[in-house]
């Protein structure tokens, strides 16, 4: 009778761990690549209308975007490319931009005002985590009537963020992680003129709020003034 090894077994064993070492080492490589970049995109145009967005040529969005619609992160290679938006029925360019992205930068990019008037505002995305028991938010005026803005906790009477103009971010700040609502401010009155929906903001997590829509809707095409929260994926 021959005697059992366990050899084959144990060489079966250690070849999966190397290749599942190699293989997760790639993937790891993959989203560390220093000539990658990263964008998404978000419609806050004011309106009913929503839009199909193309990144060089390619529709990036499966479904047309409403107002507050975000197309996540995709991964391209550092350069400049065109950033076109359309009607959701229709590939004629409303507007196109050039876009220049850097290698390991994160961007968002936000169609902004009104139909007539179409523009796309870019910034860069620090998502760092400086502390895992914090949520981050960052406050954007995306209104193209509105005066500059502050943003505070509902109720409270310290500033999260002061003086945002149009187009104008501020950088992540952290946050307690929870449940409440935000709010707003005029600058110069202190007046609220939008509140956030009640919404749980996570540790660890990157969030937009973004005042959008117009404080005098010429119509009822137009949206009035809201403050968006948007997670960051």
């Amino acid at each position: 009778m021959k005697n059992f090894t366990p050899f084959h077994f144990k060489s079966i064993a250690l070849f999966v761990l190397i290749a599942f070492t190699a293989i997760t080492s790639c993937k790891k490589a993959e989203t560390t690549d220093p000539t990658i970049s990263y964008l998404r995109v978000i419609n806050v145009s004011p309106s009913l209308a929503t839009y199909n967005a193309y990144f060089n040529g390619n529709m990036v969005n499966s479904a047309a975007l409403p107002f507050g619609g975000a197309v996540n992160y995709l991964s391209y290679a550092a350069g400049a490319y065109s950033l076109k938006f359309t009607t959701a029925s229709s590939a004629e360019s409303l507007l196109t931009k050039t876009i220049t992205l850097n290698a390991s930068t994160y961007y968002s990019s936000y169609l902004i005002n009104k139909p007539a008037a179409l523009d796309v505002y870019t910034i860069g995305d620090d998502l760092s985590i400086p502390s895992t028991d914090k949520a981050y938010i960052r406050f954007i005026n995306l209104s193209p009537d509105a005066p500059a803005l502050d943003l505070a906790k509902t109720g409270a009477t310290t500033m999260l963020v002061t003086n945002k103009a149009y187009k104008t971010a501020s950088g992540f700040i952290a946050v307690d992680a929870g449940t409440y609502t935000l709010d707003a401010k005029e600058t110069s009155s202190g007046a609220v003129k939008a509140t956030s929906a009640n919404t749980s903001f996570t540790a660890g997590y990157h969030y937009d709020i973004i005042c959008g829509g117009l404080t005098a809707p010429a119509n009822d095409t137009e949206r009035p003034l809201s403050l968006q929260v948007i997670t960051i994926k």
